[in-house]
């Protein structure tokens, strides 16, 4: 949206407000009820995958493990929560360390979604929450040719075979956080 820099406080939330309505027509609020989330949980949820996920194309697939996670009671185990909660977009290695943090948004600690956005997502980011990919994954790690996409798993055994090769190629390159 564009705003002049003297635009009035309360002009521009009557025009959030606005846009907000629009976005959220009678299609969209049906499907949010229909996969029995709120308004807010699908941004929440959005606000994860468009974090997680660098290519359009995968944000469905992600959004569908994050249901099957939050539907079966599993913690969301979301990397980008951390990044969040500890205000470092420096970060490029998840570390065991960086799991103990003492916050809502600590998605490794806590049940269900955090309080609120790690950011403001994009529409492909809500519409793949709102028309998630339906399948029986439950893990993803990148990949560890570093293409940017993620391999699927739908056991631990396979997932910790993926996040090891992930780790081995990330200690070759020296990323060690």
């Amino acid at each position: 949206y564009e705003f002049y820099w003297n635009t009035n406080p309360e002009v521009f939330l009557k025009r959030m407000k606005r846009e907000y309505d629009v976005f959220w027509n009678k299609k969209r609020q049906a499907k949010a009820e229909r996969i029995g989330l709120t308004p807010k949980e699908v941004i929440t949820l959005a606000s994860i995958v468009n974090k997680e996920v660098r290519f359009d194309d995968e944000k469905r697939r992600v959004a569908g493990l994050y249901m099957n996670r939050i539907q079966k009671g599993i913690r969301l185990q979301a990397d980008p929560t951390l990044i969040f909660a500890h205000n470092d977009y420096s970060i490029r290695r998840v570390t065991n360390d960086l799991k103990k943090i003492d916050s809502p948004y600590n998605t490794y600690k806590n049940d269900g979604l955090p309080p609120g956005p790690i950011c403001i997502p994009d529409i492909a980011s809500i519409d793949a929450v709102l028309n998630f990919e339906k399948h029986n994954y439950i893990y993803m790690c990148a990949k560890a040719d570093l293409s940017g996409y993620h391999s699927f798993a739908k056991t631990l055994k396979e997932h910790n075979k993926n996040a090891r090769a992930y780790q081995k190629e990330l200690n070759r390159r020296r990323i060690y956080r």
